[in-house]
């Protein structure tokens, strides 16, 4: 998977997770994809339902040491 931008959200409480990963994500081409770090728990359900109204694909998600990853590939 190639990469194109990774964004560090770790200690972030909803909603900035989602507000700042919106505002990145807009800075990137269509197809391209976005890693995006999380420790906000709330995330798996916001970045699923976020992902799914702005027609993205989370192409793989993982939990590592208490950090979320979410790989985000844009409409």
């Amino acid at each position: 998977m190639n990469i194109t931008k990774t964004l560090d959200v770790k200690g972030l409480a909803c909603p900035m997770p989602i507000v700042r990963t919106k505002k990145t994500i807009d800075t990137i081409n269509s197809g391209e994809v976005l890693e995006v770090l999380v420790t906000d728990k709330g995330a798996l359900s916001d970045f699923a339902a976020w992902a799914k109204a702005g027609g993205h694909t989370i192409l793989d998600q993982k939990e590592e040491a208490g950090v979320l990853y979410f790989y985000i590939q844009k409409a």
